[in-house]
């Protein structure tokens, strides 16, 4: 066993420097947007947030909105992991653990953003479970963070086994993995439930202070996570020599469908009540889709959520578009920019705006949070390449035990 680590180890790291032109062209890209994203944000660890637009009428802002997204593809696994191995399909099951490692990387991207989102970033040691002192009694952002750490750490070790286990051509256990998949379902559930809260759970911001955001926010991601998927299964296909079978694909886009539909019924619900019910709490929703006294930059956003996530949902629920790869692929990138938007610059700024005196102050995303924001993604990029980098070899039976030696 000993010895087995130590080469499964050794030949993963090798397997990093090893690649195409492509692959370094891609990997030298990622590691300069790196850069200029620490630059950036250098800038703003030495000057403050003042450097961001965040102001004390709208103290989130585009980090945070990159958060909660990103929660939601991390928690979107669960949609592979379900079918694959508490039902045992095969056509899924073989690239499940690609999903797995896009949520380990999501959750990577998810802590940054928390991190660069932070006044004071030395703090951060008190959200880590087991060194810092949580607040669990008081904040609902520490049981997000230990929601967040036990998931991935939860990730990691199902990966880990499986991998391994293939390394030394061998099956992985199945009383070992099952009970640890059953227990990432109301995981993955749970690290977007309570991401919800932190919004649900703040009387003062009508907007967020709903019963529904967290089924909304749950809706969204499953169809913003298998978005991604969808998309990365082809790109692999083409770059490796995974068999990935275009059922698995067709079948993850039906399933979208249905938690497009949902998450289109909730949004509809939402802002029927805000209008028919015309209390003062309606003129959040009315700045987001019509602007208030003037003021109407975030307005194209709003109805561009809701036009992508219509023209999507059809797309995928009509089997011929479904499976014509040309309008599957228009379908999962205005999927994915739909539930963006709704997520991001669709969720945060109306929850602030107007504020609790009234002020309005239009916020928009300064060059510094974009590429510290561009950063991050493209170290969440690097880390899910570099995992593939030795899960794909593994799968295809190219890198094991025997080979290593």
């Amino acid at each position: 066993m000993n010895m087995h680590l130590k080469e499964f180890i050794i030949g993963s790291i090798k397997l990093l420097f090893q690649g195409s032109k492509a692959y370094w062209a891609w990997v030298s890209t990622l590691l300069i947007l790196i850069a200029i994203g620490i630059v950036s944000y250098y800038g703003q660890a030495a000057n403050g947030l003042i450097t961001t637009s965040m102001r004390d009428q709208v103290s989130w802002g585009f980090y945070i909105g990159n958060f909660t997204f990103m929660v939601g593809i991390a928690a979107a696994a669960i949609m592979l992991v379900i079918p694959a191995y508490i039902y045992n399909w095969k056509p899924i099951k073989e690239i499940v653990i690609l999903g797995e490692l896009l949520a380990i990387s999501a959750i990577v991207m998810c802590l940054l953003f928390i991190l660069v989102d932070m006044g004071h970033p030395e703090r951060f040691w008190h959200m880590i479970p087991g060194i810092g002192k949580l607040r669990l009694g008081q904040s609902i952002l520490a049981w997000d963070s230990l929601a967040l750490t036990f998931y991935l750490i939860l990730n990691f070790i199902i990966v880990s086994h499986i991998l391994f286990r293939a390394f030394r051509i061998k099956d992985y256990s199945r009383k070992y993995v099952i009970p640890l998949i059953l227990l990432s379902v109301p995981a993955g559930i749970a690290i977007h439930t309570i991401t919800a809260f932190l919004y649900n759970g703040i009387a003062a911001r009508p907007f967020w202070n709903s019963a529904i955001l967290a089924p909304k926010f749950l809706a969204s991601a499953f169809c913003s996570g298998p978005a991604i998927m969808i998309i990365l299964f082809q790109v692999l296909r083409k770059t490796t020599k995974l068999q990935i079978e275009n059922r698995a694909i067709w079948t993850l886009a039906e399933l979208m469908a249905y938690t497009m539909f949902f998450n289109l019924f909730l949004t509809g619900a939402e802002i029927f009540k805000e209008v028919y019910s015309n209390t003062e709490h309606r003129v959040f929703t009315e700045y987001l889709y019509f602007g208030i006294e003037g003021h109407n930059k975030i307005v194209p956003f709003g109805w561009l959520a809701i036009i992508f996530d219509v023209i999507a949902f059809v797309l995928f629920l009509v089997p011929k578009t479904r499976k014509n790869f040309i309008t599957l692929n228009i379908g999962a990138v205005l999927i994915y920019l739909g539930v963006y938007i709704e997520k991001g610059i669709g969720l945060i700024i109306p929850g602030f705006t107007p504020d609790v005196l009234g002020e309005i102050y239009e916020y928009f995303p300064s060059t510094t949070e974009i590429l510290v924001t561009v950063g991050i993604f493209s170290t969440g990029f690097l880390i899910y390449t570099l995992m593939l980098k030795v899960a794909v070899p593994i799968i295809l039976g190219e890198f094991n035990y025997k080979k290593a030696q």
